[in-house]
């Protein structure tokens, strides 16, 4: 198991994080955010825990991520592609 491979973008006031999870099984680190967001899963598909609770999706499906919850997200298949989508609100 291994971390996705990630590339970053900010385009104005937008954040983006493009993880491309090699491998079924790869997973990001658990982390939580301030604020509601999006994360846009373009191709294959994953198992999202948030906080306990687990659900699959695929490809294409836009997953929404309530704010202050930890989750994790964990390729089923080998080169899913994920990106999370946020607006940037302040310098933190």
């Amino acid at each position: 198991m291994e971390a996705p491979v990630s590339s970053m973008v900010c385009v104005s006031n937008l954040w983006i994080r493009m993880m491309h999870f090699v491998k079924a099984g790869d997973r990001n680190e658990g982390h939580k955010h301030n604020f509601d967001h999006i994360t846009l899963l373009s191709q294959g598909s994953v198992e999202v825990d948030v906080e306990g609770q687990k659900t699959v999706f695929k490809a294409p499906h836009l997953i929404f991520i309530s704010a202050g919850k930890e989750h994790f997200i964990t390729s089923l298949e080998d080169n899913t592609i994920a990106s999370c989508v946020h607006a940037l609100r302040s310098a933190d």
